[in-house]
């Protein structure tokens, strides 16, 4: 069933290849189908279909609408896992970084640098000195040609230029060091329009509802699923010789659905709060003095670390580390997590960020495995692959770097007892966009010539769409009004909200505004701004009628609005209340 993955018309993500994998699910019986669509459940179904195996990939939702969108978008190997004595994790995690960086896709990840800022005497810059050394030798720095350059010790004079917001009475110096920055959704979706150039069948707004089973015995095989279709309320069943639930924090679903007595997977939720706020909010230099990008920072808190990450023009402020037992779907940030990133973050700068400088926030599920410990912090971000009963194998924990391996193990164990299966081959697999990247990347000025867009904006597509930004250009090309930016987002063109439609599986407002584009938390208005004239444009493409785009902008309005109570609450269960006022658009749609 594998299929020449660098036919760009296998990778797309349209309305009609919905349709068609719908029924290709729903008539056939496929040797692996995956359950969730966040970054490990795709993993699996592109390892899986480059393995030569027929593949299906659910997802109730949109891809990346949970975890994988809400990450703080870093690749990096969890420099704080050092002291937890974690080295496999984090070797493994820093050889990944590697091969994001390097093969897999080199246009959505890249190198960024960090300042781990000192505060105390001489035995702190060698006690965090000793262990980011180790980080780099565990990333394999020291070899030549590295992607990642070596960490460097810098003076508090040399830290203090390098970011000019530090509070010079409080740093005595840094370390600089370097992991790498992701957008965490688009990657995600990358990932997916992958597999399905290979063949798998990919459907998003499909809920598994149950589990299909072999018998009536607590051990019976799982041979597949019942699943809804949200786009039209209809069910279906899919048929599979192997089934793998890569659920994330809603494993605990999976399990009951097998019955009180399997076995299954203990994972408890996280919950991590990030603030954007503008560039101008934190006063920084526009490149290091060795010309490099600017630098993010890595505080120690109380409880876990702080980043604060530059992204594009603008600042992600995180994360948070708290427990969460409330709504899976629609995590909320309360008051008091904004102002414990906000108290965290101005300890060590001159100017105080406020909360009027927030210009976005967004709050995402960590499934960590549970350990002895209720302590959130103190849970293992390794990861782990059961097979409670015959037919089902399940995969949770692991961090968003690590996400190829975790779907590789699952896939190894789904396959186990099927003939001839070739090993994965993603350690070396360019996902879509990546794979004529070194002939586009440095060609901005040309396109832009040739496109009549800016250069920024070139420069902007290269990074989102990679090689397969004439796509995009396309679209203009053939309709020049295309070419106009987004009301309230200029950062963003009309034909990227068209694209998102045709290439890309987006089917409702919000899955545009906050995944395919970061209007919702780039903005202060959230999106709203935008909302007319996006749902305006996909009514085009998905032939909504005014009342459909109608209720599409008045669901996106209420869920910004909903979101914006949630954050004036003082703690996560009115936080809750008040995000569960607005319901999700797949509930009503159709």
């Amino acid at each position: 069933m594998g299929g020449a993955a660098d036919d760009v018309g296998r990778t797309l993500l349209s309305p009609e290849r919905r349709r068609a994998d719908r029924a290709r699910l729903a008539d056939g019986v496929v040797d692996v189908l995956v359950i969730g669509g966040g970054v490990t459940g795709a993993g699996a179904a592109l390892d899986a279909a480059s393995r030569g195996l027929s593949v299906g990939l659910l997802e109730a939702r949109d891809w990346a609408a949970g975890t994988s969108s809400r990450s703080s978008k870093l690749i990096h190997g969890g420099l704080r896992y050092l002291e937890q004595l974690a080295f496999p994790l984090v070797h493994e995690a820093l050889h990944e970084r590697a091969r994001l960086v390097q093969t897999i896709a080199p246009h959505l990840v890249s190198p960024l640098p960090f300042l781990l800022p000192l505060t105390a005497p001489v035995w702190q810059r060698a006690y965090y000195g000793a262990g980011v050394a180790l980080y780099d030798g565990l990333g394999a720095a020291l070899t030549p040609g590295r992607p990642i350059p070596r960490h460097r010790h810098l003076s508090r004079k040399k830290t203090l230029a390098a970011f000019p917001g530090l509070r010079g009475d409080v740093v005595r110096g840094a370390i600089r060091y370097w992991d790498a920055q992701v957008d965490d959704a688009r990657h995600t979706l990358a990932v997916v329009r992958t597999a399905a150039g290979y063949g798998a069948s990919v459907l998003s707004s499909a809920r598994v509802t149950g589990l299909l089973r072999d018998g009536d015995a607590a051990d019976s095989p799982v041979i597949g699923a019942r699943v809804a279709d949200l786009a039209d309320g209809s069910s279906f069943t899919v048929r599979a010789r192997s089934v793998i639930a890569a659920t994330g924090v809603w494993s605990d679903d999976i399990g009951e659905m097998l019955g009180p007595s399997a076995p299954s997977l203990k994972v408890r939720a996280s919950k991590g709060v990030h603030l954007v706020v503008p560039r101008s909010a934190i006063d920084s230099a526009d490149v290091t003095s060795a010309g490099s990008p600017q630098a993010g920072l890595i505080l120690r808190t109380p409880t876990s670390v702080l980043f604060v990450i530059p992204w594009a023009d603008r600042w992600i402020i995180g994360t948070t580390d708290t427990p969460w037992r409330l709504d899976r779907d629609h995590p909320a940030a309360s008051s008091a997590d904004i102002a414990y990133l906000l108290d965290q973050v101005n300890r060590v700068l001159t100017r105080p960020v406020t909360a009027d400088d927030i210009l976005g926030v967004y709050a995402g599920l960590r499934p960590l495995l549970a350990g002895e410990s209720d302590e959130t912090s103190r849970l293992s971000r390794e990861h782990a692959v059961l097979t409670p009963v015959p037919g089902l194998v399940l995969v949770a924990g692991g961090k968003y770097t690590t996400y190829r391996v975790m779907a590789e193990d699952a896939v190894d164990a789904a396959v186990r007892g099927l003939p001839a299966v070739m090993p994965s081959p993603t350690a070396n697999l360019p996902l879509v966009g990546a794979r004529r990247w070194a002939e586009v990347r440095d060609q901005g000025p040309q396109i832009a010539a040739a496109s009549g867009l800016p250069e920024a904006t070139i420069e902007r597509l290269l990074h989102r769409h990679g090689d397969r930004i004439a796509d995009v250009l396309d679209l203009v090309r053939s309709d020049p009004a295309l070419a106009r930016p987004l009301t309230g987002a200029p950062r963003y063109l009309a034909a990227e909200v068209v694209h998102a439609v045709l290439a890309e599986g987006a089917r409702h407002l919000d899955d545009v505004l906050t995944r395919r584009t970061r209007v919702s938390i780039e903005t202060a208005h959230r999106g709203v701004e935008s909302a007319p004239q996006v749902a305006e444009l996909m009514a085009d493409v998905l032939g909504w009628d005014a009342e459909r785009a109608d209720r599409e902008v008045r669901h996106y309005e209420a869920r910004v609005a909903a979101e914006r109570e949630s954050q004036r609450m003082p703690d996560d269960r009115t936080a809750d209340a008040a995000r569960l006022g607005a319901p999700d658009v797949r509930a009503a749609a159709g």
